[in-house]
């Protein structure tokens, strides 16, 4: 099964369309800005400046000629899908997902944007994954860690027969703690560290939120469970807008271990 791309929102379309026209040498404007950040992404660096100048032509050529394409320096449509190839790739319905659990199919379509290497683009908070993850928007005022939970969980329920996502999804954190106590499926972390929640309760997935104070929290992410004993606070993870140390503010989606104990998490449950 293929996803209809025209079923997806206009946001995600401007993300993954050309237009008819190929995008050459001395245009100017967002088509330009697009693919110099896709070849960013592919590790042929260029100045993201919206003006198609001669650097950049020469970054397509090899960029083509990487992927086997007729070096002409032009972006046409060939090119152009292979430029926004992943994130196609990460829109995808992986194979036999709607006979998965909603907690099993939030897990296979992380692991599958996961795979894809979501990273900002052009500075902080920058970028196409960026703005498919904050609805079309980017820049310093759009941490992305909620709005990657929020469109990997929808992306995953839209898959699944006669269901709907427990909770709509926001890009603030402390939206997505208030959804999950509202529909009854917050858990906070002392239910954890005192085991009258297990992580078998979980179902292979669920959603973290690091706990600033009561009512605030300040990054979110999938827990795949724990990892040692039963009894073990040590979960995995896959998360937007971290890095390898951490960072609620990093640059890219990656997996990490973190430790429930003295760490201030509280969780969402699918079900």
């Amino acid at each position: 099964m293929a996803i209809d791309f025209d079923e997806v929102p206009r946001y995600v379309r401007k993300e993954i369309e050309k237009g008819s026209r190929a995008i050459k040498q001395g245009e100017r404007g967002q088509r330009v800005l697009r693919v110099q950040e896709w070849l960013t992404h592919h590790g042929i660096h260029t100045a993201i400046d919206a003006d198609f100048g001669p650097a950049t032509q020469r970054c397509v050529e090899r960029f083509q000629t990487a992927k086997g394409i007729d070096a002409s320096g032009r972006v046409d449509t060939k090119t152009w899908e292979a430029l926004v190839e992943p994130m196609r790739r990460a829109l995808q319905p992986p194979e036999n997902v709607a006979r998965l659990s909603p907690a099993r199919a939030v897990r296979k379509i992380a692991q599958q944007h996961l795979k894809q290497h979501p990273i900002e683009i052009g500075g902080a908070n920058r970028g196409p994954w960026v703005r498919l993850y904050c609805g079309g928007r980017d820049g310093p005022d759009w941490a992305w860690c909620a709005g990657f939970v929020s469109l990997v969980m929808n992306q995953a329920y839209f898959y699944l027969p006669n269901t709907s996502a427990p909770i709509k999804g926001s890009v603030s954190c402390d939206s997505l703690a208030a959804q999950g106590q509202r529909a009854g499926l917050f858990v906070p972390e002392s239910d954890v560290t005192s085991e009258r929640r297990s992580w078998s309760d979980f179902g292979g997935c669920c959603i973290f939120l690091r706990r600033r104070t009561a009512t605030d929290w300040t990054h979110t992410g999938f827990a795949l469970g724990a990892s040692g004993p039963a009894r073990e606070t040590v979960f995995e993870t896959i998360e937007g807008n971290t890095n390898d140390e951490g960072s609620r503010e990093g640059y890219e989606a990656c997996k990490r271990t973190r430790s429930v104990v003295r760490s201030n998490y509280d969780f969402i449950a699918f079900a």
